[in-house]
């Protein structure tokens, strides 16, 4: 059992200091009635607002056209949501932790989190999206309707794009959390074909989940995504500050049994297998 250290949450900056990537989610909470509409130039790493732009505008536009529906992978029963983004400018705005629902996002609970976690959440955990490239917990945004694997109008495939700026913000974000802290990339690939911060590989885990059960399946993705949801919550839970992989994996053995694995190759994240099942 790791036993917490000093974290700082209130008081003096501490070193090292994790940083904790999430994937956003393709459920979104409804916007409220009133509010303040998205400012782009508000939100967290500004060095995104141009490509943020470029890809509102882009989604906006794929979203008012005849074949909205097959560029953004979505069937007649989400016809509605992709309505919505053509309002996007317009809707009311929420902090990010309030907008994603998905399993992911349940796993974590942000809503129940004590203050002290939420604090550290919004120090420490960046939201990946497809839309807005990188968030910070505090920032508002509207809820939007967009597939990492679209194909959007005058943008086609967006990981590209992304990869030209994210990857730098990422590494930014995690020598801004802490020089030497560990790094939970919580994300699939998918979003991580969207960048990955570079040079970070041995600072950085991932977590998998173990077989489930004697014939080697794994687990359902559902619960893939509800356990990853509840790691991050247990560490901004957890007081503890782990400044390796190996110390990230220290702290989920005190919920999960878990087995820490080097990657196949340097430079490359290590990976956390986690015995659970719900």
């Amino acid at each position: 059992m790791v036993e917490p250290r000093a974290t700082g949450i209130v008081g003096a900056p501490y070193s090292p200091r994790m940083l904790i990537i999430v994937p956003s989610s393709e459920t979104k909470r409804p916007p409220p009635a009133h509010g303040r509409p998205v400012v782009l130039e508000a939100l967290s790493f500004p060095g995104l607002t141009a490509m943020r732009t470029r890809v509102l505008d882009a989604l906006i536009a794929t979203s008012t056209g005849p074949d909205a529906l097959g560029r953004l992978l979505v069937g007649p029963s989400i016809a509605g949501d992709v309505e919505r983004n053509v309002r996007l400018r317009d809707l009311p705005a929420s902090p990010v932790l309030e907008v994603y629902a998905g399993t992911l996002h349940d796993g974590l609970d942000a809503a129940t989190l004590s203050p002290a976690a939420r604090e550290r959440a919004a120090r420490d955990v960046i939201v990946v999206s497809a839309l807005w490239g990188a968030l910070r917990t505090t920032d508002c945004i509207p809820p939007y309707r967009l597939n990492v694997c679209a194909r959007l109008v005058g943008v086609d495939r967006l990981e590209p794009g992304w990869r030209t700026v994210l990857p730098d913000v990422l590494a930014e974000a995690a020598e801004a959390a802490g020089s030497s802290g560990a790094i939970l990339d919580l994300r699939a690939s998918s979003y991580q074909a969207l960048g990955m911060p570079p040079g970070l590989g041995d600072r950085t885990a991932t977590i998998r989940l173990a077989p489930d059960g004697p014939d080697g399946r794994r687990v359902g993705n559902v619960i893939v995504k509800r356990v990853r949801g509840q790691a991050a919550r247990h560490l901004l839970e957890s007081g503890a500050d782990p400044a390796s992989p190996a110390e990230l994996a220290e702290v989920l053995a005190d919920r999960w049994p878990v087995r820490l694995e080097p990657p196949a190759r340097a430079g490359r994240p290590w990976t956390i297998t986690v015995s659970a099942t719900a």
